[in-house]
């Protein structure tokens, strides 16, 4: 199973909505791309493989495996991107700004209940992130 994430860049942060099956599940904030620096840039694209994670700080949420040069890179609720993720994806209900959005939990829920269900079939679940071209 994939699920992609297609993102745009912009100078104070990334942007971005992740689809399962050709269907939105929810949208993404990230840091900007600063060359995939650790704590300050969000990661590479390319895919990842997923599985779960436990955290008292963040509870159940997902981990990508394998990020060149970076680890510890997760899928976890946040809702601003410079003041709450360190290189992180954070999964969002709504974008309201660059950076800037609302209802994570909720669509870090909604995430987990298609990933979980996967992982729990032993099916092997991957990110795919890449650059989505935004046409005017």
């Amino acid at each position: 199973m994939v699920v992609v994430l297609n993102r745009s860049y912009f100078p104070e942060g990334t942007q971005g909505f992740l689809e399962w099956n050709g269907i939105l599940v929810c949208y993404t904030i990230e840091l900007p791309w600063l060359e995939n620096q650790r704590r300050i840039s969000c990661i590479p694209e390319g895919e990842y493989v997923l599985q779960k994670r436990f955290s008292p700080k963040f509870k159940w949420h997902l981990h990508l495996q394998n990020v060149p040069g970076r680890d510890f890179i997760l899928i976890h609720p946040a809702n601003d991107a410079t003041k709450e993720l360190l290189g992180c994806i954070a999964p969002l209900t709504i974008q309201t700004g660059i950076g800037k959005g609302s209802g994570s939990r909720k669509a870090l829920e909604k995430l987990k209940a298609i990933v979980y269900k996967a992982l729990a079939n032993n099916e092997e679940v991957k990110i795919r992130i890449q650059s989505k071209k935004i046409v005017l």
